[in-house]
């Protein structure tokens, strides 16, 4: 590999040719400012904050896309550097909408930050012509304020590059142009997946969750509701990073510990459900392989995928898991089996959804989700909704002691952990339908090591008794869309199929903690965020999602066998084909 060696602020340093200065710069230590960049995705120069000074240039260059030469030298914190980098944070304030104390995203906002560093105010020195922008907040999932819009077009990247879904970009020209949907449709009216990866490459408030924790304070204030709440299994990998823990830190215990002390009457485990999930597709992967059924099964967890499929690819629809995601079959059984065991009746019963994925919020309006006759989930609120309701009650994650979930809906194996990542979902599903296959069961725990990691995708073939298991992992919808591609044509054959329709899983779902892009574009988050997760499953006494005592309680006591007709009739769902717009 040729090297190129170069000075940066008069101290030398060699890296290999095609860097940029902004890379080059980081392996220094240096931090260049940015407000538009993301590698790999969004590498535009655009915002001109991370511009620099190469000594015999007249003018200043875009650290970001500028790439080293041999014998450059370059300066980063010149007086010259400042003073562009001051004026258009002063251009871009102008136009902006210049509401800081009531926005979601103070405190946790690039252009905020970037504004204390080079000491802009709120009194800029410019007056921009300020076009009135509506708030769409059509969408069930989420809110866009354009007047907060700095133009970066991250999310347009996002939703066009790792989505393949694109349905948003910039529409208009001069002052007039804004970021929104073709001929400026409604988010709700356009084929919006609901993903949210739009939201976390933000880097400011124009892009946010619709807020539904209103309604939980509503329901824990209700003396006539019965609350109970269930968290994500990726939720104790992010929670953390809200309250400035390292990334990766497992805050199960102190999650437990704030929920309780919110309110709840009951503070439970999604892995439960995700348990549930696995003995209900792995008995439905069975019968399709043994009864010639539609193959590839294709996990059906991931609501941002299952709109996907039902907008771009509905052909597919027949290989989707009729089973219920596991915040769904959760709610299911919490207004029927666990109802029944408390004496409680359904009505009032309120179910809270701790996720890592905006798309949660679609799943729980979708028709055939209401098990008992209510809607199985009443409220699905993200990893950053805790956070803010923790804020708001005066309480600080680190400092929380470390408490249990309540019995018997917070009893989980480590397969149901391992749900959040990649890859998770068909680990544990092989974990048990191994064992079924086989008819032999061993305490070692199988582990499929192949289909772990944050790759887009990912093959393997396992023997099974005496099958050849063939499956395959996606994560992210254009990766989705190739493997799909693949599957159609007739150039790739598997019996399982996990899609994820975030990249890297649920660890990095569109309702995680906002990282600033100084550390999204530098530090892998999807891996550590996941070793987190595979750490409590190695440390789990029991990692196989059939070995679960509540899962064989409910099913002796209330759903009988495996597949049955009433466990078909609270656990599984149905999909629709939608337009494509």
């Amino acid at each position: 590999m040729e090297m190129v060696n170069l000075k940066i602020n008069g101290m030398p340093i060699s890296v290999p040719q095609g860097t940029t200065i902004l890379e080059a710069a980081r392996q220094m230590g240096i931090e260049i400012p940015t407000l538009c960049y993301l590698r790999e995705i969004n590498e535009i120069g655009a915002c001109r904050i991370c511009t620099v000074e190469v000594k015999g240039m007249r003018n200043l260059v875009a650290a970001c896309v500028y790439p080293v030469a041999e014998g450059m030298e370059v300066l980063t914190n010149s007086k010259r550097v400042f003073a562009a980098r001051k004026m258009n944070l002063e251009l871009i304030l102008s136009t902006h909408e210049r509401k800081c104390l009531s926005c979601v995203r103070s405190g946790n906002c690039e252009l905020q930050k970037l504004c204390k560093d080079f000491r802009v105010y709120d009194e800029t020195v410019y007056d921009g012509e300020n076009e009135p922008h509506e708030h769409d907040d059509s969408a069930v999932h989420l809110v866009r304020d354009n007047g907060k819009c700095v133009l970066c077009r991250r999310c347009v990247a996002a939703c066009s590059k790792w989505q393949h879904v694109g349905v948003i970009g910039p529409n208009g020209r001069g002052f007039k142009t804004h970021i929104g949907a073709a001929f400026d449709q409604n988010l709700a009216d356009v084929a919006c997946v609901s993903c949210g990866q739009c939201i976390v490459v933000c880097p400011t408030g124009a892009l946010s969750e619709k807020d539904n924790t209103k309604d939980v304070w509503r329901a824990l204030n209700d003396p006539t509701k019965h609350v109970i709440v269930q968290t994500a299994p990726s939720i104790r990998a992010t929670l953390g990073e809200a309250f400035g823990m390292h990334i990766g830190t497992n805050v199960e215990g102190k999650m437990v510990a704030a929920l309780r002390r919110l309110g709840f009457d009951g503070v439970y485990d999604t892995d439960f459900a995700a348990d549930m999930t696995i003995v209900e597709e792995a008995h439905e992967l069975m019968e399709r392989i043994q009864n010639g059924g539609k193959l590839p099964l294709i996990t059906s967890c991931s609501p941002g995928w299952v709109k996907f499929c039902e907008h771009y690819y509905p052909d597919f629809i027949e290989n989707l898991s009729s089973c219920k995601s596991p915040q769904q079959m959760f709610g299911a059984l919490a207004k029927t089996w666990y109802a029944e065991k408390m004496g409680i009746d359904p009505k009032d019963i309120f179910v809270v959804g701790v996720m890592p994925c905006t798309a949660k919020k679609f799943e729980t309006k979708r028709d055939y989700e209401s098990a008992s006759g209510y809607p199985d989930v009443d409220v699905a609120i993200t990893t950053r909704e805790l956070a803010r309701m923790i804020d708001r009650a005066g309480m600080y994650l680190p400092k929380l002691p470390d408490e249990e979930f309540d019995a018997p809906l917070g009893t989980s194996t480590g397969a149901g952990v391992i749900f959040g990542a990649t890859g998770g979902v068909m680990e544990a599903a092989l974990r048990t339908a191994a064992e079924w296959i086989t008819g032999e069961s061993t305490d070692a725990v199988p582990e499929f090591k192949e289909v772990r990691g944050t790759a887009g995708i990912k093959e393997a073939t396992y023997k099974v008794g005496g099958l050849e298991v063939k499956v395959a992992v996606a994560s992210g919808l254009s990766n989705a869309k190739i493997l799909l591609d693949s599957i159609r044509s007739g150039e790739k054959s598997y019996h399982f199929v996990e899609i994820m329709g975030c990249p890297g899983g649920c660890i990095n779902g569109g309702g995680q903690p906002v990282q600033p892009a100084a550390v999204r574009n530098f530090i892998d988050l999807k891996a550590r965020r996941a070793a987190a997760l595979y750490a409590d499953d190695e440390n789990k006494p029991l990692r196989k999602s059939h070995e679960n005592p509540v899962v064989k309680q409910v099913y002796a006591e209330y759903l009988g066998e495996f597949g049955s007709h009433k466990a078909h009739e609270i656990l599984h769902t149905k999909y629709v084909k939608r337009d494509e717009f």
